[in-house]
């Protein structure tokens, strides 16, 4: 079967391996379709993402979705032919957790994540064309829900999670700071949550034409001197840019929220965060999802339309250009989309 492997910074190849073949509590799948994410375009550019370095080779992708080519023994519930996602988590030891964290798995402290080098061996992802997976870590596909939206149950997870660290979002005034993929689905999730109006900002004419597609109901155009709304009751900062973190704080109304979705830089860089004491902001952050992926599922069975977070769709074998063409701010790209089977 064929895979998509990064070797070491700007080193992709598309990599012949042996099909697997699934053990006793997991299925086979025959991949369909995946999305590039930021931590593949990572690992591609640099070797790394975030604290993450490759040590070997590693097949990239979590964002997922396709069928079910052969059960293993001790699995039920699951039928060859079903559509499905996976739930790219899994927890490494007992998952036990301190009391005050109870049940938010994301933060368990040994997490192996679809393509991900945090552990050696490393963890392959799913931009093949066959992978086997637990079969408690699958996710069957609602009616009416294709694998190519399917993929986009676990981007849609991580903006549902960051909506939900705010408890009471129902006819507030929402700012989203960064209108990529994650910062336009959670213009979507705020919408799902209630909220009353949802402002989006970016840098990027086309990246705002998307995130009003998923229902912003005003965009500010940054590049063109427009500048961020004030007093905003909760603001989700998506872009994951410092210099982002004072403009956002000024936005925020005395008393509000910032939730920050976006990922920050991991070594030291300048920000302006003055307001945030004098205008006693409650500022979070959010990190990936617990089982928000099930929420996820249920909106896009309810008719949450994603096809405006897709832009670009490229095979298999040209994966290089995907992540190229993903990569390049000036291009226009938001979701870009790899068809995974032959």
């Amino acid at each position: 079967m064929r895979a998509v492997v990064v070797h070491g910074p700007g080193d992709v190849r598309i990599d012949e391996r042996e099909r697997p073949v699934p053990g006793p509590g997991e299925v086979l799948l025959a991949m369909e379709w995946g999305g590039i994410c930021g931590s593949d375009i990572a690992y591609w550019r640099k070797g790394a993402s975030g604290t993450a370095a490759l040590t070997h080779p590693l097949v990239l992708g979590h964002e997922v979705a396709g069928r079910i080519a052969q059960v293993g023994d001790g699995v039920t519930g699951l039928d060859e032919g079903q559509p499905v996602t996976v739930h790219p988590a899994r927890l490494v030891g007992d998952g036990a957790l301190p009391a005050r964290i109870a049940g938010r798995t994301n933060l368990h402290p040994r997490v192996r994540y679809f393509g991900s080098a945090a552990f050696d061996p490393h963890t392959d992802g799913g931009f093949s064309e066959y992978r086997t997976v637990p079969a408690a870590q699958i996710r069957p596909l609602p009616d009416g829900v294709g694998t190519e939206q399917g993929a986009l149950a676990e981007p849609l997870a991580v903006a549902l999670h960051a909506v939900g660290r705010v408890p009471a979002l129902r006819g507030r005034t929402v700012l989203v700071n960064g209108c990529g993929p994650i910062g336009s689905l959670v213009v979507a999730a705020a919408r799902l949550h209630g909220a009353q109006t949802v402002v989006a900002a970016d840098l990027a004419s086309s990246s705002l034409k998307i995130a009003a597609a998923m229902g912003a109901d005003e965009t500010r155009d940054l590049s063109a001197g427009e500048r961020l709304p004030e007093d905003v009751d909760v603001v989700f900062e998506a872009s994951g840019a410092a210099a982002a973190l004072g403009p956002v704080l000024r936005a925020a109304a005395r008393g509000g929220t910032v939730v920050q979705v976006g990922n920050l830089p991991g070594t030291a860089v300048p920000a302006a965060l003055g307001d945030l004491v004098t205008r006693e902001i409650t500022w979070i952050g959010s990190y990936r999802f617990v089982e928000e992926i099930d929420e996820a599922l249920g909106a896009l069975r309810d008719g949450l339309d994603v096809s405006p977070l897709i832009t670009h769709r490229f095979p298999l074998e040209r994966a290089e250009e995907a992540l190229a063409v993903a990569a390049d701010p000036a291009g226009g790209s938001s979701k870009v989309m790899l068809r995974l089977a032959p």
